[in-house]
């Protein structure tokens, strides 16, 4: 059952990961041009409207329970990364686009409240099971630009999105076959206590205000990795196909950190510490990046940066599952990702606003994470004391 679980992340992280080598360029063949700025809004639609539904998704799961909000939303997102194949100019893209991103921000937080809510009811590891769930992100980050770059270059970028939208339906195909948990099962009525009232009781909720600034740091410090990590190896004559095997570097060595016993860390010590250590490892990461003078410093830095997104992904989801009621752990998960998507938002956007040089990107954002991680670890104390 866990396995289907894992496979049902992989399946809708894989709908954000196979795009990003792809949209910019099917925006190009489509007549976009590149100097009204209408790519860049083409490419921040999805984030954009993935932020909306992401709480949206969230209320939707606590009214009606998480495998009827999968089923949903992985029929719709097939639909809609279907029209990806019919558009015809940039501005039905950016439509579709938009669309896109409301649809997957559905699935997210629905996939995530299911597996902890199982893993609950099966008195399983809770830790180790977000570690797997972080193992699913991983693999979805390394395997979709890889073959999105494959099948778009030899047959073209409609074709990409006729494999998502495949995958789509082999997730909607998984989702009608999952058990509905025990709640869903005793009864089918949709009122419940889920309201808007509950997103400013979770925001009073000082464990859940850690995973949530966590975060929005640890995903800005992503995009302006995403950002600056390929200006930086330029600027050090390094060849472009060597900054995707740097990107791959940390993907890898994350994965292997969430299925080698070090996943064990996540249940002997307390999320609400690991979280801020993974901040500071991230820290580290990007002061040896700024730091770095040729390849082998960069995978160093990058390698760093994994073993840091290990210690974070795994903690943040387990901070939302540890500090929840089952009641509401739909609307805490909404909320989750709505800062993830705040945060890479920020970002990429405040770097660029402040034309940031990507050494001065690098050395900014490591400080940011260390005050940050310094405050968690403040608050954290009086969080575990409290919750014990």
């Amino acid at each position: 059952m866990l396995f289907l679980l894992y496979l049902l992340i992989f399946i809708s992280f894989n709908d954000l990961f196979a795009q990003l080598p792809i949209v910019s360029i099917y925006a190009e063949t489509l007549g976009a041009d590149v100097t009204t700025g209408i790519i860049g809004f083409i490419v921040g639609a999805y984030s954009f409207s993935n932020l909306l539904s992401n709480l949206f998704s969230g209320l939707l799961v606590d009214k009606n329970g998480p495998k009827k909000v999968l089923v949903a939303g992985f029929l719709i997102n097939a639909i809609i990364l279907f029209l990806y194949t019919l558009v015809q100019t940039p501005e039905q893209l950016l439509i579709v686009r938009f669309l896109n991103g409301l649809s997957a921000g559905i699935i997210t937080p629905a996939a995530f409240t299911y597996i902890t809510l199982y893993n609950k009811s099966k008195q399983q590891n809770t830790g180790r099971t977000m570690a797997y769930a972080g193992a699913a992100v991983g693999l979805a980050a390394i395997g979709g630009p890889t073959y999105s770059g494959i099948v778009s270059a030899r047959l073209g970028q409609p074709e990409v999105y006729m494999i998502i939208c495949g995958l789509m339906v082999l997730g909607l195909v998984i989702s009608l076959f999952i058990k509905p948990l025990q709640k869903e099962q005793e009864d089918d009525v949709k009122t419940t206590d889920s309201s808007v009232k509950n997103v400013f009781a979770l925001l009073k909720n000082k464990g859940l205000l850690i995973a949530f600034f966590g975060s929005i740091a640890f995903a800005a410090s992503q995009g302006i990795l995403a950002y600056m990590l390929p200006l930086k190896a330029s600027s050090l004559n390094i060849e472009n196909h060597l900054t995707g095997i740097l990107i791959s570097t940390f993907g890898i060595v994350a994965i292997l950190f969430f299925l080698l016993p070090t996943n064990r860390v996540y249940d002997k010590f307390h999320n609400e510490y690991v979280l801020p250590v993974g901040l500071i490892v991230v820290a580290a990461s990007d002061t040896l990046l700024y730091l770095a003078e040729d390849l082998t410093m960069l995978f160093v830095g990058i390698s760093c940066y994994g073993v840091g997104f290990a210690l974070i992904f795994p903690s943040m989801a387990g901070l939302v599952s540890k500090h929840s009621a089952r009641t509401i752990r739909g609307t805490a998960f909404g909320i989750f990702y709505g800062c993830i998507s705040i945060g890479s938002f920020l970002g990429s956007s405040i770097t660029g606003a402040f034309t940031l040089t990507p050494n001065e990107a690098f050395m900014s954002v490591a400080v940011v994470l260390l005050i940050i991680a310094t405050t968690i670890i403040i608050v954290a104390r009086r969080v575990v004391i409290h919750s014990h």
